[in-house]
């Protein structure tokens, strides 16, 4: 069960990442993200999708590692903590994207985020 756990936060992480390379790309979807003020992001909006699109590999490095699905890059007690860290911060985006004032956004980024801190919860109680 745990492991199902970390290989759906990886895939929601990879579709959240390949939504940021569109993002980055200019593709017409920024009333999904960044509080939905853009159609299309300005540059500094795209940088901070580009450092999002690293970020999105550590979160998912760090749900596999937490069930052995990932090699030991880093080391045990950092993967505990961070899971729990995540959970925390899947949760307060939960609350950030459910506050925006882009209904798209809250729509469609708020479950995706309280799903997440749910799935990094159960990798921190695990």
């Amino acid at each position: 069960m745990v492991q199902i756990c970390a290989l759906i936060a990886t895939a929601i992480l990879g579709s959240l990442a390949i939504f940021q390379v569109a993002l980055i790309a200019g593709a017409p979807l920024g009333h999904l993200a960044w509080g939905g003020q853009h159609r299309v992001l300005p540059r500094n909006l795209r940088i901070g999708s580009a450092v999002s699109l690293a970020l999105y590999g550590v979160f998912a490095y760090v749900a596999l590692a937490r069930t052995g699905l990932a090699g030991p890059l880093i080391s045990g007690p950092f993967t505990d903590v961070s899971a729990w860290v995540l959970t925390a911060y899947f949760a307060v985006g939960g609350v950030m994207n459910g506050i925006s004032r882009s209904k798209p956004e809250r729509l469609t980024m708020t479950p995706v985020a309280l799903v997440l801190a749910l799935l990094y919860l159960v990798l921190s109680l695990s």
